[in-house]
């Protein structure tokens, strides 16, 4: 999940009260004092001015690859130039987004980006020209986090890496103390290198009983919206449920048998089938390479 570090708003009002009490203390007198008390109420009240928009999300971004630039609000979260969280991970349940191809250039979205993990790998362009570090140069983000703050009606919550390649060259620092900037953004379709498969990761504390199934490295639209599997021995499709961020399971009141085969519908409607992608012998916390790709 997204943990981005507040403004510190406290912070600030406690140095500026520090000071004015020693000013007043120095000065010894009433009137001072009282004016002091004065300028820390003012203070309070301006702080509880600061408060964030509280902007209901908007309508899900679907695949439509209209083209058309939409607004949203970008923050950043994490180290300067890491990849998000501190493990490299996120609320889709993928690992290691600082290594390639996620390459650290990931997001948090808001629920209509995120879509309760629906949205997990999809692919936007984000890019801006105000203020005047941002280079106006499209760079393309996966979502692989999620937030549900209420800034704005789309809101990225970059890693500290992506925020930063939004700016002009030397300026990514100046960029980042921004905090929070406006953005522009679009779907994209998802590129992968010729090679690149969809993978499967069998997930821990899977077992004959209970099969969950992280499936990542999608390209095209990026994102899976429905896995069934299929034992070699039945030739009948039976569909998983998500279970979390890219993670879907399936639970039968009996043992599976492996190989299993997976098919995989994307946002667009598209179908393809891995098959016997999982052996006979499988191990929870193992990937398993397919020899398929959208």
């Amino acid at each position: 999940m997204s943990h981005r570090r507040p403004h510190n708003h406290t912070h600030i009002l406690r140095v500026r009260t520090n000071c004015l009490i020693e000013q007043a203390g120095t000065m010894g007198s009433l009137c001072n004092i009282i004016a002091v008390a004065l300028v820390v109420l003012a203070a309070l009240v301006s702080v509880g001015s600061c408060q964030r928009p509280n902007v209901p999300p908007g309508p899900n971004i679907t695949t439509s690859y209209d083209g058309v630039w939409l607004n949203a609000k970008a923050t950043w979260y994490g180290q300067p130039t890491g990849a998000g969280p501190d493990d490299d991970g996120g609320a889709c349940g993928i690992k290691d987004v600082n290594l390639p191809p996620y390459n650290g250039m990931t997001s948090c979205g808001n629920l209509p980006l995120f879509k309760d993990g629906k949205g997990c790998g999809s692919c936007y362009e984000v890019k801006c020209n105000n203020p005047e570090e941002c280079s106006d140069t499209p760079v393309v983000v996966f979502i692989t986090d999620m937030n549900y703050d209420l800034l704005s009606p789309y809101h990225f919550d970059l890693s500290g890496k992506a925020f930063g390649a939004l700016a002009r060259p030397g300026l990514e620092d100046k960029l980042r103390h921004r905090g929070i900037i406006d953005l522009e953004f679009r779907r994209v379709r998802c590129t992968y290198p010729p090679e690149q498969k969809i993978v499967f990761h069998v997930e821990k504390g899977s077992n004959p009983f209970y099969l969950a199934l992280l499936v990542k490295f999608v390209a095209n639209d990026g994102d899976i919206v429905q896995m069934d599997l299929m034992e070699k021995e039945t030739q009948e499709w039976m569909p998983m449920r998500l279970s979390w961020g890219a993670i879907w399971r399936i639970d039968p009141n009996r043992p599976l048998k492996g190989p299993f085969s997976i098919r995989l519908t994307s946002e667009s409607g598209k179908q393809l089938v891995a098959n016997d992608v999982i052996p006979e012998d499988w191990r929870p916390t193992t990937v398993y390479q397919s020899d398929i790709q959208f």
